[in-house]
């Protein structure tokens, strides 16, 4: 299995140079990209090709998808990106019903018309919020998903959790829209405050090893992508959770 690291869970540990350098000694061989790494996208690569590391998924605002689509392209080009996700919607660009998310749905759509015409994937990634009931009993990630039915879905696991749903049950009923993963880990109540309640992946509450057996039997995932939105250590993250992943999937695959 080669593994990814998004690289947010670093953007306090620059130099960007020595992140990817400790990165591939670690073993990791792909990155996925966040805007703190797209200003200067030649340089960037030219960093990843020293040190055998790929980017084939990158993460893309979208409203920047909708305003900037050409140069979103020109940067997926350049850094080699094949999936690009959509990774947030801020608080206060939220829609607070079904119809709203139908509307988020069909934009996300329209989205994935163009960025398919260029030979790439396109599809969301979410966080917590879409799994929250909304005041109709709208749950967002379902009308997301079942709206916009041509679109991948870039599953982070934890914060399916968090939002307060089961994952088993997402994926038993969506693993056919899953084509990349986020691997991430939930401290016990009351552990890792300093780190937001996050967790080396591993080390945590996630039954990763039972995650991974029904993502092998229901889905059809080519990426597996490391995160930890506040670590205070990064090369402790990147080692342990490298480590605990290499081992759940020879585990699961058993």
């Amino acid at each position: 299995m080669d593994l990814s690291f998004q690289l947010y869970s670093a953007r306090n540990f620059t130099p960007w140079d020595k992140v990817l350098s400790y990165l591939s000694q670690m073993g990791y061989t792909q990155v996925e990209g966040f805007g703190g790494v797209y200003e200067d996208a030649a340089a960037f690569r030219g960093s990843m090709d020293d040190n055998g590391l790929a980017m084939p998924t990158g993460h893309f605002g979208v409203e920047t998808l909708e305003d900037d689509f050409d140069a979103v392209i020109a940067l997926a080009e350049t850094l080699g990106i094949n999936s690009i996700f959509c990774p947030y919607l801020n608080e206060d660009q939220r829609p607070t019903d079904a119809a709203g998310y139908t509307q988020f749905a069909r934009r996300l759509s329209a989205i994935n018309t163009k960025v398919r015409a260029t030979g790439r994937r396109f599809g969301w990634h979410n966080h917590d919020f879409e799994f929250r009931p909304l005041a109709d009993g709208t749950i967002p990630q379902k009308v997301i998903l079942d709206e916009a039915p041509d679109i991948d879905w870039e599953a982070d696991i934890a914060w399916i959790i968090r939002g307060g749903g089961e994952p088993l049950e997402w994926i038993e009923n969506y693993g056919s829209r899953i084509t990349s993963v986020h691997v991430k880990d939930i401290a016990p109540a009351g552990q890792c405050e300093d780190e937001d309640g996050w967790e080396d992946v591993g080390h945590g509450i996630v039954a990763w090893k039972n995650i991974l057996r029904a993502l092998n039997e229901s889905a059809k995932v080519s990426y597996f992508v490391m995160e930890h939105d506040n670590p205070n250590d990064f090369e402790r993250f990147a080692r342990r959770s490298f480590q605990a992943m290499s081992r759940f999937a020879e585990e699961a695959n058993g």
